[in-house]
């Protein structure tokens, strides 16, 4: 499955995005998505996923209460609805597709399929 991820962008702190996840492949709606982000020089970290029925989400504690994932299947998206963002999560933010339902949606190790990530900046 092919992903694109798009939406980021500059905004103030406290400002919000919605970033998108698209597909064009007719399989998307089986795989479970989940968000990513990286920093320069930091390692790849969690931020959001979500079952591939859109019947349960995950999120990082650091996140919760201020982002809500969500998905269309219908319209092979999945969406990233980004509130009272802090100039510390300014990264590349990437989705990714994992094939099994049953394994971590915490740990990018899980997911086979990454879109080329979109850059968020936070300006303080």
């Amino acid at each position: 499955v092919q992903l694109q991820a798009s939406g980021g962008g500059l905004v103030q702190a406290g400002g919000s995005l919605r970033l998108s996840c698209a597909s064009s492949g007719r399989s998307f709606s089986n795989y479970p998505i989940g968000w990513f982000r990286q920093a320069p020089g930091q390692e790849r970290e969690f931020v959001a996923a979500i079952t591939w029925s859109g019947g349960s989400t995950y999120y990082a504690d650091s996140v919760k209460g201020r982002f809500t994932i969500s998905r269309d299947n219908a319209k092979n998206t999945v969406y990233l609805q980004m509130n009272s963002l802090k100039p510390e999560e300014t990264a590349l933010y990437y989705c990714a597709a994992k094939p099994h339902s049953y394994t971590t949606y915490f740990r990018p190790e899980a997911y086979d399929f990454w879109g080329q990530g979109t850059q968020v900046t936070v300006s303080s």
